[in-house]
């Protein structure tokens, strides 16, 4: 593998050819997704399937996942309250940070569990 200009790595050869495509590019990423903070529907929808994830597998128990499934229908409906609303933002703020709190509880026990 050869270094290119952003620093990850190719596994094309050292002469690329006109023919041959570039090759693949290894991220240096230490095998960990990085953690995404809640602040929007999608980032939150995220954190939702991520437990349903992790209860399938039986990472977290099903109490754990209902109370973040709870968390996550109230974080969604204030998304919505707050668009009609915005004197809601630090509720929905203060919300966020329960279940950004929580996920990061869970992330934290499903690891101590492997």
């Amino acid at each position: 593998m050869s270094p290119d200009s952003e620093g990850t790595k190719t596994t094309s050869p050292a002469r690329p050819s006109a023919a041959r495509s570039p090759g693949l590019r290894v991220i240096q990423g230490e095998g960990r997704r990085k953690e995404e903070p809640l602040a929007s529907r999608d980032a939150v929808a995220r954190a939702l399937m991520e437990a349903g994830a992790d209860l399938l597998l039986r990472r977290i128990s099903p109490a754990r996942a209902q109370e973040i499934e709870r968390k996550v229908d109230r974080v969604l409906d204030l998304f919505d309250r707050v668009d009609q609303a915005p004197v809601l933002m630090p509720v929905l703020k203060r919300h966020l940070d329960e279940l950004e709190a929580l996920m990061r509880e869970t992330r934290e026990v499903r690891a101590a569990r492997r």
